[in-house]
């Protein structure tokens, strides 16, 4: 993705432009959101309710993970807003509750899917250890 003069380039090639700073107010909320993303398990949970729709027991089996652990990352991603549900009967749906977090994940997954794949002959070849990003966090 290459920068736009005063802006930047968005996924889809436009070139947007930022008026101004966002706010402390935001800046420190979007850096709640990213780090309840910081977790695997949580954002293994975000990927698959960005397939569909889905109950605790079918999210539990296919992220493997205990029930009680699933269903604590999920009251934390409903009450960041990042997921919700909805009652079917006697069973609780949780789904994706913002279309830009579905893009935000989906863009992050996929963009390190291909720079993996574009690595990954060179990185077995050096013997290079797993992702570049691995030990970055503050």
């Amino acid at each position: 993705m290459a920068a736009g003069v005063g802006g930047f380039e968005s996924p889809e090639g436009a070139v947007e432009r930022s008026a101004a700073d966002p706010s402390a107010e935001v800046l420190s909320e979007a850096a709640a959101a990213f780090g309840l993303l910081a977790s695997p398990a949580r954002l293994h949970l975000v990927w698959a309710l960005a397939q569909g729709e889905s109950d605790v027991t079918g999210l539990a089996e296919r992220v493997g993970g205990a029930l009680p652990a699933i269903s604590q990352h999920l009251a934390k991603l409903k009450l960041a807003g990042l997921v919700r549900s909805r009652r079917e009967g006697r069973r609780m749906v949780y789904l994706v509750d913002d279309p830009h977090v579905v893009t935000i994940v989906r863009l992050m997954v996929d963009q390190l899917s291909d720079r993996r794949a574009d690595t990954a002959p060179r990185s077995r070849a050096a013997g290079a250890g797993s992702g570049r990003l691995r030990g970055l966090g503050a």
